[in-house]
């Protein structure tokens, strides 16, 4: 069988509830998955939600931007309503799609992209003028999709589903075993700063001569931005990230 991350310890960054698929790729694929949440995802209490989410049925659309917007929103919906059968769902990305199926929603259009962009691509949200459109999204984030559409003609609202923070946790022991440490993964500007936070200056200078996996441009730039000295640039989701690694220390054993 081959073992192409042999002897790689990666250390994978996402969010604890996760970071399975991808640690579990690592090691079939002969590495160690050393696992380090830089970012935590916190849900919005369905309550707060409960006066927007109630109105459901008077939106034509809703738009879910992540896996966390996915599971977090429904379950925000289904705390207080049901999700009515003429909504038209749309998910940014095919991961955030298998999420929203998983739950129960089948129905759902995704871009064969990863992003806003893609999204607001699809000749469905083209002619939106007069529709009412809901994002489920973390609390923050871009606002080229909302604006797009809004001048598109489309009254847009949000649901803010779960907020994103930093952890409270002892980065000692990862500091302490960075020599071994072969790439970072992370999937957000967001968790690489996070990280940073978490080892400290004399941390953060390990961390930037360390080989850095993003699956995204617009993470790369900010990645280089902040100062990392090599960042790599996947394919979208675990599975670009995994493939990425491969390819990559193939080339470089």
């Amino acid at each position: 069988m081959s073992s192409p991350l042999a002897g790689r310890v990666i250390l994978v960054t996402r969010p604890a509830h996760q970071s399975a698929a991808l640690a579990e790729g690592i090691r079939d694929a002969g590495g160690e998955a050393l696992l380090f949440p830089a970012l935590e995802i916190v849900a919005v209490d369905p309550q707060a939600l409960a006066p927007l989410l109630n109105r459901l049925a008077e939106y034509d659309l809703a738009i879910f931007i992540s896996p966390n917007a996915a599971q977090f929103g429904v379950a925000a919906i289904r705390a207080v309503a049901a999700v009515p059968d003429a909504l038209e769902v749309f998910a940014v990305g095919p991961g955030t799609a298998r999420v929203l199926g998983k739950m129960g929603l089948s129905r759902v259009t995704t871009p064969p992209g990863q992003d806003s962009e893609a999204l607001l691509a699809l000749p469905q949200l083209d002619q939106v003028a007069g529709r009412r459109i809901l994002i489920f999204r973390g609390v923050g984030g871009r606002p080229l999709l909302a604006d797009t559409l809004r001048a598109r003609g489309a009254t847009v609202d949000y649901v803010e589903c779960y907020r994103r923070q930093c952890p409270e946790t002892d980065a000692g022991p990862l500091r302490q075993r960075w020599a071994e440490v072969s790439a970072v993964t992370i999937a957000s500007a967001e968790t690489l700063h996070n990280l940073a936070t978490l080892l400290g200056e004399a941390g953060t200078t390990l961390l930037r001569a360390t080989p850095l996996f993003v699956p995204h441009a617009k993470i790369a730039e900010a990645a280089r931005a902040f100062g990392m000295e090599q960042v790599i640039v996947t394919a979208g989701g675990d599975a670009g990230l995994l493939q990425g690694l491969i390819n990559w220390f193939r080339e470089h054993p």
